[in-house]
């Protein structure tokens, strides 16, 4: 069992900046992939960036440019850095973790907001 606990969320006015953290810990060393989801109030949650365990990294189109998702392995975190925020990027933004068993695990969400 792998658990996940977010850092990082808060209140920041549009094109400002964050660094979401998720801290990995149980047995870490079955996670295949890391993801940062997002969900916005009335809308389905929906995926924003992805690291494999290689290393290689993907993200959705709405975050193309503005969002980096890292790891640092020695601390056993994902990060997001989330830079020229918008107000429609607010959401409660979730770390999941995909096992090589294809199991998955979910923090219990960090709250980003982008207002004026």
């Amino acid at each position: 069992q792998v658990q996940l606990v977010e850092s990082g969320g808060g209140l920041v006015q549009p094109g400002g900046s964050l660094r979401l953290s998720c801290a990995a810990s149980g047995s870490i060393f079955s996670i295949d992939a890391m993801n940062w989801y997002r969900q916005a109030p009335g809308k389905q949650r929906e995926l924003v960036a992805t690291i494999t365990n290689g290393g290689s990294t993907n993200s959705a189109d709405s975050v193309k440019g503005r969002f980096t998702i890292s790891r640092d392995n020695a601390k056993n975190t994902v990060y997001l850095q989330m830079n020229t925020l918008k107000p429609e990027d607010t959401a409660v933004y979730y770390c999941h973790s995909v096992s090589t068993m294809g199991f998955g695990s979910w923090g219990q969400g960090t709250q980003v907001t982008v207002s004026s």
